[in-house]
């Protein structure tokens, strides 16, 4: 199986599905960018997707101003244009938040946790091709949800049923990608893509670990994102160069 027909798979099966979030904080947009950004994301599994893999890296859902725009995990405009070298059509959601307009490649922003991953695999290994020749990136959750203000709303924060509904097909994604790609590792990018992964991979034969999430939010991810997730792999049996 295809990592390009996986994902499309997974955005047809989120794609039927209806959020109102929980009552104090409603769902008023969902952003897919599996559909809208069909382009560059796939050209990212293509270039990037070569089996196998030793780890896999886990990340949530899509930011704003990183998945949301480009159509790759974490992924900061500058760096996909210029580190991975994808490019593309980005298109636009069903439904747009007036202050969060999706422009594509050419968005000005950067996007943080992004720029911190990307630009530390960069800094790191020197080439996109010796990142990928052992590592993959994706994201657990393919869809952003964001309040009727604009602040983002994690999946985590949903109701329970929608929950469900939404971890059944994402698990399932998960097992098949972790099958083609045959990584010995599936790292979550913070607690919760590790908790997703421990669950999705229960009884496979796979080493299951995390790393800080570089998110602004995280005042220790602030302190020096870099050496905190080289140690965390390191302790988890990944060597880095």
């Amino acid at each position: 199986m295809s990592l390009a027909a996986i994902s499309r798979d997974l955005s047809a099966s989120v794609d039927r599905l209806r959020f109102q979030g929980p009552a104090a904080t409603p769902v008023a947009f969902v952003y897919n960018p599996l559909a809208y950004a069909r382009g560059p994301h796939e050209a990212y599994l293509a270039k990037w997707g070569a089996a196998p893999k030793e780890a896999l890296f886990l990340g949530m859902n899509p930011g704003p101003f990183g998945m949301a725009q480009t159509g790759v995990p974490f992924g900061d405009p500058a760096l996909v244009r210029d580190f991975l070298g994808i490019t593309g059509l980005v298109s636009k959601p069903k439904k747009e938040h007036p202050a969060r307009p999706i422009v594509g490649m050419d968005s000005p922003r950067s996007e943080v946790s992004g720029a911190r991953f990307w630009g530390w695999a960069k800094a790191r290994f020197v080439t996109a091709d010796a990142f990928f020749k052992r590592f993959f990136v994706v994201n657990y959750c393919p869809l952003l949800f964001m309040e009727g203000g604009g602040k983002n709303l994690t999946p985590d924060k949903l109701t329970p049923k929608e929950r469900a509904a939404l971890y059944a097909p994402c698990d399932e994604a998960l097992r098949r990608i972790v099958a083609t790609l045959k990584p010995s590792h599936v790292i979550g990018i913070g607690a919760f893509a590790e908790k997703r992964a421990a669950e999705a991979l229960d009884g496979l034969p796979i080493t299951i670990g995390t790393v800080l999430h570089p998110s602004p939010a995280s005042p220790l991810a602030n302190r020096g994102w870099a050496e905190a997730a080289e140690a965390g792999l390191r302790k988890q049996g990944v060597a880095i160069p």
